[in-house]
């Protein structure tokens, strides 16, 4: 997704533009990786984030390989949620972890110095400092919005995006229920990625990507 760099003032630091980050819904068997290959063909995806859940991992390694190639043909960061030995077993990109699923150290050991490694902070920035000076390679806030994803414990608002762009070089997720209507100002507000995932797979994943971009074009970045 990005080169890690180390946390530090950045006020000047030209920002690169938003880019999309796409979560998988809990069921990629079947079809899936049509549909995933038609978004990622839809326009620029910087990163999708293999996200199953209850399953050994045999099975999940088996759905993950033809997601994982249709990702490397299209330089696209794969990126395996929750589980250290998952990302490890299958050669992933880089794993994403939530707050009871490991540490940046355990990953960074078992996946290498190169691996992205991104940490879920819900709504505190306490746990986006702590993530950064851990070396994580960027920090997730959400729910931004309602969402059926997953269940919604905790709300971000703008000023969280602000903050952290304001201070901190380590790119910043926006997840949590964001669309192509309400997107516009995570980005103002300094979001570096939009994780999304019902609204590109609950429809048509294609004309989704291609909202999303011109939506995301259309905003005026905060910095």
């Amino acid at each position: 997704m990005t080169d890690r760099t180390d946390h530090a003032t950045s006020a000047e630091t030209e920002r690169e533009p938003a880019q999309l980050y796409l979560i998988s819904p809990l069921d990629v068997g079947g079809a899936f990786p049509e549909r995933l290959a038609r978004a990622l063909d839809a326009g620029p995806v910087a990163a999708f984030q293999f996200r199953v859940k209850d399953l050994d991992q045999h099975e999940a390694a088996r759905l993950a390989a033809p997601l994982q190639a249709l990702c490397a043909a299209r330089d696209v960061a794969f990126i395996v949620n929750d589980s250290i030995s998952l990302a490890k077993r299958i050669g992933a990109d880089g794993v994403h972890l939530g707050q009871e699923d490991g540490t940046v150290e355990e990953a960074r050991k078992a996946l290498g110095r190169d691996a992205q490694v991104g940490v879920t902070c819900h709504d505190s920035r306490h746990l986006a400092m702590e993530a950064g000076e851990a070396g994580a390679d960027y920090v997730a806030f959400g729910a931004f919005f309602p969402t059926t994803t997953k269940p919604v414990k905790h709300t971000a608002g703008l000023d969280l995006l602000e903050w952290w762009q304001a201070l901190f070089e380590i790119p910043c997720v926006a997840i949590g229920g964001i669309t192509p209507e309400n997107c516009a100002p995570l980005v103002a507000a300094g979001a570096d990625f939009l994780a999304v995932s019902g609204a590109v797979w609950n429809g048509d994943e294609a004309a989704a990507v291609k909202a999303f971009h011109a939506a995301m074009a259309g905003a005026l970045p905060a910095f």
